[in-house]
């Protein structure tokens, strides 16, 4: 990690010899896992979702919720910083790509207005291949 800026920089070499070929395909070349196949899909423990890649913060238990997509959802990252976003025309349809801002890599999609009854209207459908959980081990 560079210490100045917090982003991390590696090889696709160096990040296909610490990542499993699933999570290198998602998180290094965009591809996304099949649906209900993911861990944190309907995964309900307290605690901090990280980048599977880099460690960073991404997202927070308190922000996940039931979508019913197949893939784990939350209304919005842990720090706005968290995430970048990009604009994705793949598929033939323009979508929002969410990167992890320290390492860039893939985490999913966010798609707006979709009448779900969270605080920013906002579902980060994020692929779990993406993620580690840190659980909080102090809440029962």
């Amino acid at each position: 990690m560079d210490d100045t800026t917090g982003s991390v920089h590696k090889s696709e070499e160096e990040w296909r010899a610490v990542l499993d070929p699933q999570a290198f395909a998602v998180l290094r070349q965009g591809a996304t896992e099949r649906p209900w196949s993911g861990e944190y899909v309907s995964a309900s423990a307290t605690g901090v979702y990280r980048c599977r890649a880099c460690g960073a913060e991404l997202f927070r238990s308190g922000e996940k919720f039931e979508s019913h997509c197949g893939w784990p959802s939350f209304f919005d990252p842990a720090q706005s910083e968290a995430v970048t976003l990009h604009e994705d025309g793949s598929l033939g349809m323009v979508r929002t790509e969410v990167r992890c801002a320290a390492c860039e890599s893939h985490l999913g999609h966010v798609f707006y207005g979709e009448g779900y009854d969270t605080p920013t209207d906002a579902r980060y459908c994020i692929n779990s291949v993406a993620l580690t959980l840190e659980a909080d081990d102090s809440v029962q």
